[in-house]
């Protein structure tokens, strides 16, 4: 089969599409003939080799989280699906391998497809929308009344992070470039700030709880605007280390590894009285489901920025890479 491989890290030579052995069904796994499948920025950054010390696939080895197509077997463990079933899933961190023709996902990490949209474009939900909807249900706790600031809303888990805050009740912040505005805005943000003209640590107001998809310097003024005794929630600064034992089981070295890392984010956290916590997706079958069911209702819209074929994934890749797109990347079969 015809699969996006990395065969060493580093830039984009580092990938190609080429021919590699269909995956083998292991008993709670599920084949699945891809339709479409969602670029995200964990599959750059694996390929850079940035996420070496959360894991390290074995090389040459295919890339890719996101996935929606259809079921061409289904493991001896598995209950509730079954050949021929539309599916969505997205994998592990330490599973990866959807940007081919098949593959093989956990079924317990699936949900039968939203039947109101074309499965490429479902191909967009699972990592953006699990990884939008438990940090803001699970971690920041939002309920009605709450003011939530979501940074970077135009991009692919904010424009579905600002439609579930909306929808647990919260008045919603959030940052974009003029370019973003109109996007953000018909996602349901109630105050959209500026990043091109405004400091977000001036913005003159608090907020109850932030959800920070940007990292760097806009991190570091999330901790500003905060209100104090409040929740910092990123999955763009540093893993901590409670966050990363928690997702990987990693052992006592590379948890003081990460302990020494996010120390001063921690730092700069705690003198703002809020806290700072990191955020690794646990994808499941329930909460997948959930947002299936949402998009079905309506109340959850998909917004992909550009599609390409999978001959040009490379493409794909690339303009995810320059940080420019608004919504999702998708990548067809």
């Amino acid at each position: 089969m015809k699969a996006y491989r990395i065969h060493r890290y580093g830039g984009p030579e580092c990938a190609s599409l080429d021919e590699a052995p269909e995956p083998e069904l292991r008993a709670h796994d599920l084949l699945v003939r891809i339709a479409g499948v969602s670029l995200n920025p964990v599959d750059y950054k694996t390929r850079q080799g940035a996420l070496r010390v959360l894991y390290r696939p074995k090389l040459p080895a295919t890339l890719g989280n996101d996935l929606a197509g259809e079921v061409i077997a289904v493991g001896s463990a598995v209950a509730g699906f079954k050949v021929g079933d539309r599916v969505i899933a997205c994998s592990r961190i330490n599973d990866m391998g959807s940007f081919a023709e098949v593959a093989r996902i956990d079924a317990r990490c699936a949900s039968l497809a939203p039947s109101s949209i074309d499965l490429a474009t479902a191909s967009a939900l699972p990592l953006a929308g699990q990884t939008a909807q438990q940090a803001l249900r699970d971690l920041l706790h939002i309920r009605p009344g709450m003011h939530v600031l979501i940074t970077a809303g135009a991009g692919g888990v904010g424009c579905l992070a600002i439609q579930l805050a909306k929808s647990m009740g919260a008045e919603v912040s959030t940052t974009a470039s003029p370019r973003g505005d109109a996007l953000v805005r018909e996602m349901g943000a109630d105050h959209v700030i500026d990043y091109t003209t405004t400091d977000l640590a001036g913005v003159g107001r608090k907020f109850d709880a932030v959800f920070d998809l940007a990292g760097g310097e806009t991190l570091d003024a999330c901790f500003k605007v905060a209100r104090p005794g409040s929740t910092v929630i990123s999955i763009a600064g540093l893993p901590t280390p409670s966050a990363a034992s928690k997702a990987l089981g990693i052992g006592a070295g590379i948890k003081a590894l990460f302990w020494f890392a996010s120390l001063a984010l921690r730092r700069k956290a705690a003198a703002n009285g809020v806290s700072y916590h990191y955020y690794f997706l646990h994808p499941n079958s329930t909460d997948l489901s959930e947002l299936a069911a949402m998009v079905d209702a309506g109340t959850l819209k998909i917004i992909v920025d550009r599609q390409f074929p999978f001959e040009r994934i490379a493409d794909a890749m690339a303009y995810l890479e320059a940080g420019r797109a608004k919504g999702k990347v998708v990548v067809t079969l």
